[in-house]
């Protein structure tokens, strides 16, 4: 497959051309596809929200303006997409929750570097994954994509006491998730040896 350059990529999108639509496809599949794994449920409905994202991106290309980072603009597509899948009626009732706010001395937890650096990142998607949907979005917009609680709050129709509350408890959880893991590590290795 040839390489293309950049501006090659978005012209031959804009012409609707299938090689360099495949091309752009296969170049950020696996990026895009993490990111989506951050917000879904599962891993199909992780590639279900991708190629949502990649159409959205291929039928939206005349509005880029060659403005900023066409990366960074595909990533802000998917992030929508996902957000749009998180904010379906299916998932609403599944996220409403009427919380407190959490101090924000309180949300500053943290799990050792020695135990993250034992985790591989597909276990770390799962933790992720495993998170109530709610949490796992504002944990999602919060950490990887550098949104702020503000921000948040107004897209997702929260408040940002809310806000805060769901990245404390998405912490808290991941913490004891890595705890846990840890000490099967621990108990594993003992028993190996």
């Amino acid at each position: 497959m040839p390489a293309y350059s950049e501006q090659e990529i978005i012209a031959g999108c804009r012409q609707k051309s299938r090689a360099v639509q495949e091309h752009l496809y296969k170049t950020y599949y696996s990026m895009f596809l993490k990111v989506c794994a951050r917000y879904a449920k599962d891993m199909q409905d992780a590639e279900q929200l991708l190629n949502d994202g990649f159409l959205k991106v291929f039928t939206q290309i005349d509005n880029f303006r060659n403005s900023g980072s066409f990366e960074g603009w595909m990533r802000r597509i998917v992030v929508n997409t996902c957000l749009d899948y998180l904010r379906s009626h299916a998932l609403k009732e599944e996220m409403v929750m009427h919380v407190r706010a959490v101090p924000a001395e309180e949300t500053n937890l943290s799990v050792s570097n020695s135990g993250l650096e034992r985790i591989e990142f597909k276990d770390m998607v799962k933790m992720i994954q495993g998170l109530p949907a709610m949490t796992r979005t504002v944990f999602n917009l919060f950490v990887f994509d550098g949104f702020n609680h503000k921000e948040i709050s107004e897209q997702l129709d929260i408040s940002e006491g809310t806000s805060h509350w769901h990245l404390h408890q998405a912490r808290n959880l991941l913490q004891k998730k890595v705890m846990k893991t840890e000490q099967n590590n621990i108990t594993y290795e003992a028993k190996r040896i």
